[in-house]
């Protein structure tokens, strides 16, 4: 993939080009919408992640400190339910929910709201929920491996509930949260399904890729638009070594 980066294609023929040229590197680096589209997508891989670990931090730590054993092992098949689902059926559910007529609208309505539709919010949405269970799983791991006796020494010490999430919950299962931040903000960077389903007429840096490949028949930009996502993973993976998260998946 990465040799058939420096290839051309003949733009009257369609054949491949073997011969190596930084072509298509320059396109992606000076093209305005190029940067536009990889700006997106970071920025969507990054909300997609923020958003997860605010709904997973607290069922996480309801699950694994607060829920009875039994209760437990039901609401972890419960998050597990979800991945046995196909991702199309779940990304279609979405977008039948967030449709004009959809029960988004309909639960809206008499607050005298309207629901997001198409576009990039839904997109959003859709992608945290389908990989909501990737980011649940690491955390709730993170935070059962930390003794009951921390909090409660915490407790006896004076601290209120508040303190000791801050203080003694959160630096110990930020590992955790980093490692199922790596399920989710990847998974959403390469994402190009989802948002040809509910992203109306967004697009991300996937779909320039998957276009040049089945519309374009252009597989050297493809291929040199496969770098932006690779690079950028590279990056984030080597963040997460650095505190440990590789260790806790």
């Amino acid at each position: 993939m990465f040799v058939a980066a420096f290839w051309s294609v003949d733009s009257f023929t369609g054949e491949l080009i073997r011969v190596p040229t930084l072509d298509n590197l320059k396109l992606l680096v000076e093209g305005p919408v190029y940067r536009r589209v990889a700006l997106r997508t970071v920025s969507v891989a990054v909300a997609v992640t923020v958003i997860d670990i605010v709904i997973a931090l607290p069922m996480a730590l309801y699950m694994a400190k607060v829920a009875a054993p039994r209760l437990r092992g039901l609401l972890v098949a419960a998050v597990l339910t979800p991945l046995w689902a196909s991702y199309l059926v779940k990304a279609y559910a979405w977008r039948t929910m967030l449709s004009t007529d959809g029960v988004v609208n309909w639960a809206l309505k008499p607050l005298g709201l309207e629901g997001p539709g198409f576009g990039l919010v839904a997109t959003v949405v859709t992608l945290a929920y389908l990989w909501l269970p990737y980011m649940i799983l690491p955390i709730y791991a993170g935070l059962e491996r930390i003794p009951n006796s921390l909090l409660e020494a915490s407790s006896d010490l004076g601290a209120p509930a508040g303190r000791t999430l801050r203080k003694v919950v959160l630096p110990l299962v930020f590992p955790a949260i980093v490692a199922g931040s790596i399920f989710t903000f990847s998974l959403s960077l390469g994402d190009y399904i989802t948002v040809k389903i509910v992203g109306g007429s967004t697009q991300l840096f996937a779909n320039i890729i998957y276009d040049n490949i089945g519309v374009a028949d252009n597989l050297p930009f493809a291929a040199a638009a496969a770098f932006f996502p690779v690079l950028v993973i590279l990056i984030y993976l080597t963040l997460a070594r650095r505190v440990g998260a590789l260790e806790q998946i």
